[in-house]
Formats: structure tokens, C-alpha cells, sequence
């Protein structure tokens, strides 16, 4: 799921010597009972709510705090698209892993653009929710840099507006915005080093720039931004 290659966490990190809070929000209780399971063997995660739909969800995270939020998107009276934009104005607001039923949904790339750090599949593995669970809570993001673009060359000409610039771009130098540029394109941390002639880790630190400067979460939202903001366009 993650290729490691995310880097670059924002400020206001969670306590790593906490257990990762986590919510489970799905229409279905055999399947939130499930994820329960499997969570409640983990030494350093702590399901702390479940909820049956979006709305639910927001009225559980009003007074509950929690890290990790496992969103189902196709649910009853809001869905996990709605729910995720609206938590993601809140902040401080936890990380958000939607599920989805196949990886070329048109709704997982619209949950991307709402603000979740990445998408699980529901028939993924219970070793790979636990790692993506575990990544996300650290700040990065459970895509890996091509599958983000592959979304956004599948999907994004027609469920999101002309790419225009935005002015936040011109808070970034130059050699930031061909770090985002290359992000945007798909490759990973050690492709951008290679391609610009710089050191690995030359590349994290503008990535980290670039998160604080534009007030990002993580790569997934690099990479989105870079569309909206007319940085790069859909292949074709």
C-alpha cells in the first residue's frame, strides 16, 4: 500500500506513546465488528467508537478524540464523502482512511479531494489495514505516488473544475514547486532526488516546506493540489 516513500509530517503530531485512537464508521455491523476485532488484538490501537453513517460519525467525533478514522463511503443519510470534507474544515481533525470496493472508484478519488490520507480496499488483508492505519496516524499517506495520479488522469477532468493557478503557488520557490511538480507526476522521493541531482533527503526537506507553506496534510493532498492548481494536468 504505502511505498515508504511518503516523508514529510506536519507539525501537531500525535503522541507516539499513545495508542492510535481509532473510529470505525460503515453501514454494516458485521463489518464494524470485524475491524473491532482485529483492532482490539493491537498493543498501540484503541477503537474508540463506532458509528453506522457519516452523520453519526460527526456527532461521535464532536466529543470523542480520536486519531484514525476508517470511512466507508457509500452510506445511508451522509456518506463517507460528505463526512470526510466536513471533518477535514475541522482543526485538528483526524486522518481519514476510506473504504472502497474497487481501487478505480470514481468516489474514492472524490474522497481523496475531500481530504482522506488514502483508501483501503474492503477485501484488504487485516495485516495491511493495521500498517495503514499505523502509516496514516504518523502523518503520511496510504497511496502510493502513482496511484494518485492515476486517479487524477482517470477522473479529475470531469469531476473537478478547469486547473487554474493558484496564488499559494508563488509561496513556494522554485525549486519547491519542481518538488511538487515531480510528486504530482508519480514518482517517489528517491526518483525526484535522481532527477533533479539532489540528496533523498534534500527532497524531504522541501517536501516538508512545501506541506507548511500550503497548509497540506500529506502527499495525497500535494498531489491534489497540484491538479487544482493547474501545476500539472491529467496525462492526455
Amino acid at each position: 500500500m504505502n511505498d515508504g516513500t511518503t516523508g514529510g509530517t506536519v507539525a501537531g503530531t500525535r503522541d507516539t506513546s499513545a495508542p492510535i485512537r481509532v473510529v470505525v464508521v460503515d453501514d454494516q455491523p458485521l463489518i464494524r465488528a470485524g475491524f473491532a476485532m482485529v483492532l482490539a488484538a493491537q498493543s498501540d490501537i484503541e477503537v474508540v467508537g463506532e458509528a453506522e453513517n457519516g452523520a453519526d460519525a460527526l456527532t461521535l467525533l464532536a466529543g470523542t478524540e480520536a486519531d484514525v478514522v476508517i470511512m466507508d463511503i457509500r452510506m445511508p443519510v451522509m456518506d463517507g464523502v460528505e463526512a470526510t470534507a466536513r471533518l477535514g474544515r475541522l482543526r485538528g481533525a483526524p486522518r481519514v482512511l476510506v473504504l472502497t470496493t474497487f481501487d478505480t472508484d470514481e468516489d474514492a478519488f472524490a474522497a481523496l479531494q475531500a481530504g482522506a490520507s488514502g483508501f483501503l480496499l474492503k477485501n484488504t488483508p487485516p495485516e495491511e489495514v493495521v500498517t495503514a492505519i499505523r502509516v496514516v496516524a504518523a502523518g503520511e499517506s496510504v497511496v502510493a505516488p502513482r496511484v494518485t495520479r492515476q486517479l487524477l488522469d482517470r477522473f479529475a477532468g470531469r469531476l473537478a473544475p478547469a486547473p487554474r493557478h493558484d496564488e499559494r503557488l508563488d509561496l513556494l520557490t522554485a525549486r519547491e514547486q519542481d518538488v511538487l511538480r515531480l510528486i504530482a507526476e508519480g514518482l517517489s522521493n528517491s526518483e525526484i532526488a535522481a532527477r533533479l541531482f539532489i540528496a533523498e533527503a534534500t527532497v524531504k526537506t522541501h517536501f516538508g516546506k512545501i506541506l507548511a507553506k500550503l497548509d497540506l496534510r500529506d502527499r495525497v493532498q500535494a498531489v491534489i493540489f497540484a491538479y487544482d492548481a493547474g501545476l500539472v494536468s491529467p496525462a492526455g
